[in-house]
Parts: structure tokens; sequence; C-alpha cells
């Protein structure tokens, strides 16, 4: 049997049609107006400059620390035998000259000594005179028969006897001679007087030292140096060295040791310092560091500021199409002044947040800003 069709006059159906229409409309402008919001750009946490990598020239250098040494040492000792100090001429410090006057002894007993030997060296040429005399009339007998063959030999060989008493004697006086100038005490080439232990008034013993010298006043700088990095230092290589409380002076490296430390694995390097180190304050004993110019390179560098250490790691924050930053790890490697040099990492063309990272995380948005261009910077020294 066919169910019976409902009748619907058209006024109560057009009344229907409106009702639902009323409530359709409220749901589709909520939903119109919910979709432009998810597509609205994020809010940037940060406005930021960005820099990129600069090719930079730097020097390849080699860092060592050492004490700074005389170059070479020059030991004055008292060569006489028990005789008194009576006079000191140099101090600690004293720039002196080959054969200048460091100290006197007293030798006043040398010279009366000096003195006899000349009075036996005089009383040994009359003597000498006298056998030479008996010798040549002993010649012009010889033939005549008037002396014996033995007394003629007996004054020849006086002769001899007599003249070797001389020369004995003249030795002795030359030997006194040295005796005595031995009791002024010179300064055996230039240099700086390091060390004083003569006393005034004391008596030395042979061999005892009074000073003690800095040759020509030079100073050198004995650098430990790692085996690993010998093989780029060579002779005549500059080097900066900056001693512990003095002003940084450079030298060149005069010889590299040719033994290394089997308890240290390092080398002694050593470094002629300039003339006029010690105007600078620098002084034998004294710690001192240095770096050694191994030659120079290009390298990609960044500002200081760029570059975070999180963890034991460099970072850098990296800003791409989006605007978005993504952190990168880097291999940091000399400084240059303010900037840092990128061994690994990061491309040529990178667009790198240049200040403020430390408030960035990864993937954060920022509104980037120009910024003064960047220009290469000079050669320079690696720290």
């Amino acid at each position: 049997m066919p169910l019976p069709r409902l009748a619907l006059n058209r006024p109560a159906g057009v009344c229907l049609i409106l009702a639902a229409a009323a409530l359709w409309t409220p749901v589709a402008g909520a939903a119109q107006a919910s979709r432009p919001a998810a597509s609205a750009p994020p809010k940037p946490a940060l406005t930021v400059t960005v820099t990129t990598p600069v090719r930079t020239a730097l020097a390849t250098t080699v860092a060592a620390q050492g004490t700074v040494h005389a170059w070479q040492e020059a030991v004055v000792g008292a060569e006489g035998a028990g005789w008194r100090l009576s006079e000191l001429t140099a101090q600690v410090g004293d720039a002196v000259r080959k054969g200048q006057v460091l100290a006197r002894f007293d030798t006043r007993v040398a010279e009366a000594d000096l003195a006899a030997l000349k009075a036996s060296v005089a009383e040994a040429e009359a003597a000498a005179a006298e056998a030479a005399a008996n010798a040549q009339r002993a010649r012009e007998l010889q033939g005549s028969g008037a002396l014996s063959a033995q007394q003629i030999s007996q004054f020849l060989t006086a002769e001899r006897a007599a003249q070797a008493r001389l020369e004995a004697q003249r030795a002795a006086v030359r030997a006194q001679e040295v005796r005595l100038a031995q009791g002024v005490v010179l300064a055996p080439d230039d240099g700086i007087v390091s060390a004083r232990s003569a006393t005034l008034g004391a008596v030395a013993a042979p061999g005892q030292e009074l000073f003690r010298l800095i040759r020509q006043g030079r100073l050198e700088w004995r650098a430990e140096v790692p085996a690993t990095d010998l093989r780029l230092l060579r002779p005549g290589q500059t080097v900066r060295v900056q001693p512990v409380g003095a002003e940084a002076v450079t030298g060149r490296v005069s010889r590299i040791a040719p033994t290394v430390d089997p308890a240290t694995r390092n080398a002694l390097v050593h470094v002629d310092l300039p003339a006029g180190s010690r105007d600078k304050g620098v002084r034998a004993g004294q710690f001192a560091r240095g770096e050694f110019e191994a030659g120079r390179s290009e390298a990609l560098t960044l500002p200081q500021t760029a570059v975070l250490l999180r963890e034991g790691f460099a970072w850098a924050f990296v800003v791409g199409p989006d605007q978005r930053v993504r952190q990168v790890k880097v291999t940091p490697g000399q400084r240059v002044g303010e900037r840092i040099e990128i061994v690994s990492g990061l491309a040529a063309d990178a667009r790198v947040v240049a200040s403020g990272g430390g408030f960035l995380v990864d993937g954060d948005a920022v509104r980037v800003v120009p910024s003064a261009p960047v220009t290469p910077a000079a050669p320079a020294r690696g720290n």
C-alpha cells in the first residue's frame, strides 16, 4: 500500500529555506574569517642585520712560549793568587767596552818581586858578559898552547851557562809582568755586567768568578716549540715576542735545536732580539710568549659577534629566503682583530646574522634591515 504524500503548502516551505540560510550564514562567515588568519606571515622574533663571509689575508702563525736569555755570557774570574781587591769600577747593569777596567788588585808585593827579578837580570847580564869575554880570550889562545883544552872547554861552557841563566831571569821577569798585569781585571768583550760577585777588600782565589757579562748586550728568546710545528719554521723568520711586563719586540729565528726533548716533545728555537730590547724593558730571565710568522694565506672571516659558543661548539645563524634563521655549526680558526676565521661550515655567500644571535633559536623568524657594507680586512697577524 503506497505511503501517503505529505502535503506542504508553499508559504511553509519558503519559511523553512529562509531559516536554514540564516543558520548557515554565521558559520560560513566564521570559516572565511579564520582562513586569512592561518595564512598571515609570522611575527619577527628580532630585527637583525646580516653579513656575509669576507675573504681576508691571514698570517699563518705558530704560537710558543719560553724564557729570555743572554745571547752569550762571559765569565770574568781572578787569575792572580792571594791578592786583595783594592778597587771595583763596574756595577751590575753597566755597559762596558772590551778592555775596560772592571777591578784592580793590590799588587805592591808583585811589583816588588818584579823589581827583584829585574835586578837579577842585570846581575845575570853582567855575569854573561864576563863569561863571554873569557870565552873569547880562550878562543884566541886556543892554538898557542897557553891554555889546555880542558881550560878552554871550561870557559866556553861557562859562557853558555851564563847566557842560559840570563835567559831564565829574563823569562822570570816576563812571567812576573804577566802576573802583575793580572792585577787589573779587564772586560773580555763589549757587553752588559749582569752579575758581580767581587767584594772590595776580599782576597780572591785563582779562578774565582768576579763578574759575569752579557756579551755585546744581546738577548735571545728560547722558545719551546712543539715538534709538530718545527716543519713550519726556518732561520730568518720574523717573530713577535711579548715578554711579561715589557713591550713587544720583533726578533728573528737564528737557529733551531737539532733535538727534541723526549719528556715534553718540544724543541728549543733560538730567536735573536733587537739591540734596543733593553730600552723596552726586556730582561734576561723574563717569561715571554711569541708568534712565528710561517706564511700567509686567504680565508673566510666573520665578525666575532656573528659566532656564538654553545655547548663547546661554535655556531652561526644563517637567514634563509623565508626570513627564518637556521643554526649552523662552524669551525673557527685564527682571530684577526675583530674578525674570526671560519675554517668550515659556511658557504661563501651565506647570509649570517651579524649580532644578537644569542637571543635567537633555530627556526625563528627575523626582520632584516640594511647594514653598512663590509670591506675586506687588510693583511693582519692572527692571534
